[in-house]
């Protein structure tokens, strides 16, 4: 994976970064490792500190982007880093993390989405971003009942603790069948 994201952050980082006279020539190749560091830390980060649903709601392609907390936080340190790195102002660093970053993360999740594009795949982001954690674990089956609200068991349009407490609240079944039943 990290090899095609580096591939895809060159593809995409040509203004940002390869033809940016902030970063000169010879340390382009830092640059674009530093972007391809940024977000796979980032979206590691934000699955370890307890958004999932956020990094999910990303992939699913249900909305921009752009906009997401997952995307921000990448792109704001991207923006730190590329500051001390290299000397750059907040300015120029923030200028280039947001042409950069929202571009190569809507290209890695819409390629992850294309199934006719297998240079990405979901299991295998999941997988790596775990260090092997996801390996016996369906996440294809978990985005496809992310998506299809399954998960919103209140009813309010979101999947958040209310839902998963709701789960649990009155299971004769005890947790275990409740916990079986999502992927089944």
């Amino acid at each position: 994976m990290l090899e095609n994201l580096l591939s895809l952050i060159t593809q995409q980082g040509d203004s940002s970064i390869i033809n940016n006279p902030d970063i000169p020539n010879e340390r382009n190749e830092e640059a674009v490792a530093m972007a391809g560091n940024s977000i796979t830390s980032g979206l590691q980060n934000a699955i370890a500190g307890g958004g999932l649903k956020d990094v999910l709601n990303m992939f699913s392609n249900s909305g921009n982007v752009a906009s997401s907390t997952v995307t921000q936080n990448i792109q704001s340190g991207f923006t730190q880093d590329i500051m001390s790195k290299f000397g750059l102002n907040e300015a120029q660093a923030g200028s280039m993390a947001g042409s950069l970053i929202p571009n190569v993360l809507q290209q890695l999740v819409s390629k992850t989405n294309d199934a006719n594009d297998g240079s990405f795949n979901l299991q295998g982001i999941f997988n790596q971003l775990s260090g092997g954690g996801t390996g016996g674990f369906d996440v294809q089956s978990l985005m496809t009942k992310f998506q299809s609200g399954a998960f919103d068991v209140d009813g309010d349009g979101d999947t958040d603790l209310q839902d998963a407490m709701a789960m649990f609240k009155g299971n004769s079944g005890g947790i275990l069948n409740t916990i079986k039943g999502l992927f089944s």
